[in-house]
């Protein structure tokens, strides 16, 4: 018999951990190796478990599943990723795919896809839900026609760390202890911030965290 795959997951709520795990385990093909309740958790779990794909929330607290996937695409280029998430919205998508996402599942069908999605994972081959090859192709249809690139995002992978627990209501003082930087230079980002996204104040800039899937609201 094959070794199963060994899967690391991630999601900030422990139901929903259980649920998965036993979607998950129910398979001779398949294992959960580890457990994590957001993205910091994630990253430093994937080093110690010799994990094969880990399974990520999009939106958690302290770090989210897109940022947790870039930080893993850097020290684990071997590990697969697979979002599951509740946002069916073609934003999260585009995004999963330029963080080098091999699937995208929704929570309210992972019982019927998520199983096939790990095993298509494991072939190294992509998984999509159904109605994202049309997104994709409009999308990539919308840009030849206008003749444009695909577009960049307009924040650091830094600054988007410190708007995130900005918008989480974490002090200047508590972020710099978090990220082992001075609060000097929090404050220094969140000024870029400010004029970069054309925002005012941390209102403004907890709205746009929740537009983009950074926190949930």
């Amino acid at each position: 018999m094959n070794t199963p795959a060994r899967i690391l997951l991630a999601d900030d709520h422990a139901l929903v951990r259980r649920g998965v795990r036993l979607v998950l385990e129910s398979e001779p093909d398949l294992t959960v190796v580890g457990e994590a309740d957001d993205g910091a958790h994630a990253i430093e779990l994937a080093r110690d478990v010799d994990a094969h794909l880990a399974v990520l929330d999009i939106a958690m607290p302290r770090m989210t599943g897109l940022q947790a996937a870039r930080a893993l695409a850097k020290s684990r280029p071997d590990l697969r990723i697979l979002f599951l998430t509740m946002h069916d919205n073609e934003q999260y998508f585009f995004e999963a795919l330029k963080v080098g996402a091999c699937g995208y599942v929704l929570k309210s069908v992972a019982d019927r896809d998520l199983v096939d999605a790990c095993r298509t994972a494991m072939r190294d081959e992509p998984f999509l839900y159904p109605g994202t090859e049309t997104a994709l192709i409009r999308h990539y249809l919308d840009l030849v026609r206008r003749g444009e690139a695909l577009p960049r995002r307009p924040i650091t992978e830094r600054e988007e760390e410190i708007l995130k627990l900005v918008a989480e209501g974490r002090s200047s003082k508590e972020i710099a202890q978090l990220l082992v930087i001075s609060v000097k230079t929090v404050d220094r980002h969140r000024a870029n911030l400010l004029q970069k996204l054309g925002m005012r104040d941390r209102v403004e800039l907890t709205r746009y965290a929740i537009r983009t899937g950074l926190i949930e609201p």
